[in-house]
């Protein structure tokens, strides 16, 4: 495939160098809107965008895609606020869009693990909360992969309403319906989660970390790959299953 990069920087480089070890091309690497604008034609005729940008750059990218009908794939989390609007856009003229709030496949393996702990902490009286750290150069807070956890944890939970970003997490007691996410944001770290169950007799502890950003890159690339010659809108799910 010929696959264009929006948003080079250090995920971009990542993904360029996963995708050409996969036997694909990428002649387009833009990273400004002056380079967009010149090379808006080149971009037409590949076979989809990976897009890595920021939370404020990200909706715009998905409309720019959306109007040359190119596929894309977005990394970028912290827009998701807007997705129904997208999602309108996306099913109405048949265009073609891969998001995920993390690619990598380990961590789309604890989102399954997660929704079981989420009943069984409600069953057995288990009190939950969520920690995320990253690198201190991240926008969004909390990650969007946080906020995929704490929404799953709200589904298979009756015992949280709604989710709520504080400083310093400590397990709520068992009539707050606050599910409270810790988000630390320090040195070089690529990415580590943690959901802590805690009862009056144990804690229990599902915990992903992110060693470098290859498998992000990766599980981005393999997205390429899937959502090639399709319309709709697809997530890990999709892949996973």
């Amino acid at each position: 495939m010929k696959i264009a990069i929006l948003g080079y920087g250090k995920m971009g480089h990542e993904v360029e160098q996963i995708a050409l070890l996969r036997g694909h091309e990428v002649p387009y690497r833009i990273d400004t809107d002056q380079e967009w604008e010149d090379n808006k034609e080149g971009i037409a005729q590949c076979d989809v965008v990976i897009e890595f940008s920021t939370p404020a750059t990200a909706l715009n990218n998905i409309a720019k895609c959306f109007d040359l009908n190119v596929p894309i794939v977005v990394g970028t989390t912290g827009w998701y606020d807007h997705l129904e609007q997208v999602r309108d856009r996306c099913e109405s003229e048949g265009q073609s869009l891969f998001f995920a709030p993390n690619f990598s496949i380990g961590m789309n393996f604890l989102f399954k693990l997660n929704k079981e702990m989420a009943h069984f902490a409600q069953q057995y009286d288990y009190q939950l909360d969520i920690t995320e750290t990253h690198h201190i150069h991240k926008l969004d807070k909390p990650s969007g992969t946080a906020v995929k956890l704490a929404q799953d944890i709200l589904k298979y939970n009756e015992n949280y309403d709604t989710w709520a970003l504080t400083d310093n997490v400590e397990c709520p007691s068992s009539n707050d319906k606050v599910l409270k996410i810790n988000a630390i944001r320090e040195g070089e770290v690529f990415g580590i989660h943690e959901v802590k169950a805690l009862s009056e007799c144990d804690e229990i502890t599902l915990r992903h970390e992110a060693f470098s950003r290859k498998g992000f890159a990766t599980g981005a690339v393999i997205a390429a790959e899937f959502l090639h010659d399709k319309t709709g809108i697809y997530t890990m799910n999709d892949i996973i299953k």
